[in-house]
């Protein structure tokens, strides 16, 4: 079995007196959080930095203290199995205009609710759920 470590970040932005997730659909169908594979040298955050820049363009981001979620799955990669672990940071951005790398099909900016019924899998929603329950706290929404 092959492990692999990546980073990625749920990223969101205000705009009136709402929070707006990104979520990225993937190829394989899924909509899903910027995440990558870290590179050697890097920090998790370093990974979820250039991750975030390559998916989306987006470069202005501020990380919220207190959030950092790791998930785990397996899954099927050219007939080897692989151990995923993936660490989720919650971050802020202004930028609105995103520039999709080839390694999507789409984005979308979407309230909380829009976003839990869009995200494909479980464990995203899980991750979504407690990024928001933390800025329900965070900013007196």
């Amino acid at each position: 079995m092959i492990e692999e470590t990546s980073a990625g970040i749920v990223l969101f932005r205000k705009e009136d007196s709402k929070i707006l997730f990104l979520l990225l659909h993937y190829p394989s169908g899924h909509w899903d959080f910027i995440k990558g594979k870290m590179e050697k040298g890097e920090s998790t955050r370093e990974t979820a930095i250039r991750e975030t820049k390559e998916e989306t363009g987006i470069t202005d981001i501020t990380f919220l203290e207190n959030f950092e979620e790791w998930i785990k799955y397996d899954f099927q990669y050219q007939g080897e199995l692989i151990h995923k672990k993936v660490v989720f940071f919650l971050a802020e951005t202004k930028t609105k205009e995103v520039m999709i790398s080839h390694e999507h099909l789409d984005y979308s900016w979407m309230d909380y609710n829009t976003s839990i019924e869009k995200t494909t899998f479980d464990n995203a929603k899980t991750v979504l759920t407690r990024a928001q329950t933390l800025l329900t706290k965070t900013l007196q929404l």
